[in-house]
């Protein structure tokens, strides 16, 4: 996620005399409009909607179990995401109309909305690894599952992957800073970010950034298809078990929402790992344009999964109609 509010601040964090190449600047611009001012606040605020509701109706008693542990904590993971989503839209529609309140608001929050990003999509690729872990677990494993799996243990995990994640992205936190220059000529005060001395370390900077990107992209994917491959067998060779279809139905539920991750983050794989990091600092344009649609499936990942319990969960949409319809047939 990135975002220009004005022609200096594209050019600011660049090596010393040069130039960005302008060639794509237009296929940026317009990236950056439809994502920024049209897909993000379509998908965002639905999403934050939708990813409350699911907290609730996770939180019923009939719906304690391990897999909804897990998936509670990714439903935190995804809020934080799309509400910090939501920040971009904001400063992006901001700049539109008021440029100098949007440079002020991009200098002193992108540092945080960096770390932010990179933090909650860390947790939420590894809350994922987690849902996927205990699935294989359950279906190919089930004698074993009883033991394993519990929701103590669930909830034990998904609160040492939010920290271990969190540390993982701390560096990131400290990849920017807010520099404040005064025009004495118009008397205004202009705000940039620019990298910090730590990232300028191409050592340091080259090595985290390969390893963050291991972490968030890479072994979570190699992870999810070798589980997701085994399930799916598992699930094949079983199928003729009515007793089992219930869980079945549980399992292709999992699988889909992992299947879903796979499909929005490969594109933010292949970009972070093969094409460069398109962040603020990016000076070619085609690889900041194609980073905001590769943001946006982030964003869409973040927000889907209310859709796909209601399509493969018969438990959750029986808890959702009881807590919110018969409450809309109470005031009718």
């Amino acid at each position: 996620m990135q975002l220009s509010v004005s022609e200096n601040n594209v050019t600011n964090c660049l090596p010393l005399g040069k130039a960005p190449d302008l060639k794509y600047k237009e296929f940026y611009e317009t990236s950056q409009f439809i994502t920024g001012l049209i897909l993000y606040p379509t998908i965002c605020i639905p999403g934050i909607l939708a990813n409350m509701i699911t907290l609730i109706v996770l939180s019923k008693k009939n719906m304690l179990t391990s897999t909804n542990a897990f998936l509670s904590a990714l439903a935190v993971s995804d809020s934080v995401k799309l509400l910090n989503d939501i920040i971009y839209f904001s400063v992006t529609l901001l700049s539109k109309t008021h440029k100098a309140e949007a440079n002020k608001a991009f200098g002193y929050i992108y540092p945080y909305a960096h770390f932010i990003f990179n933090m909650s999509a860390c947790i939420s690729s590894w809350l994922t690894v987690a849902v996927a872990a205990e699935r294989y677990i359950m279906v190919c494993h089930p004698v074993r599952a009883r033991l394993i799996c519990s929701r103590s243990r669930a909830i034990t995990t998904s609160a040492l992957i939010y920290f271990v994640m969190t540390c993982v992205a701390i560096p990131s936190a400290m990849r920017y800073k807010t520099i404040l220059v005064v025009d004495q000529d118009t008397n205004t005060t202009q705000y940039f970010v620019e990298i910090t001395a730590l990232w300028q370390n191409e050592t340091f900077a080259s090595a985290y950034n390969w390893v963050q990107n291991f972490l968030r992209c890479n072994i979570p994917l190699l992870i999810l298809i070798t589980l997701n491959t085994c399930i799916i067998n598992s699930i094949r060779k079983s199928r003729a078990n009515k007793r089992n279809s219930a869980r079945h139905r549980v399992t292709i539920m999992m699988v889909v929402v992992m299947v879903t991750f796979i499909l929005c983050i490969t594109p933010d794989a292949i970009m972070t790992t093969f094409f460069g990091y398109g962040y603020h600092e990016e000076e070619d344009f085609l690889v900041k344009g194609i980073r905001e649609y590769s943001d946006t499936l982030l964003a869409l990942n973040a927000a889907v999964n209310f859709v796909i319990y209601c399509l493969f969960s018969r438990t959750f949409v029986k808890n959702f109609e009881a807590l919110f319809c018969a409450h809309l047939k109470k005031k009718d």
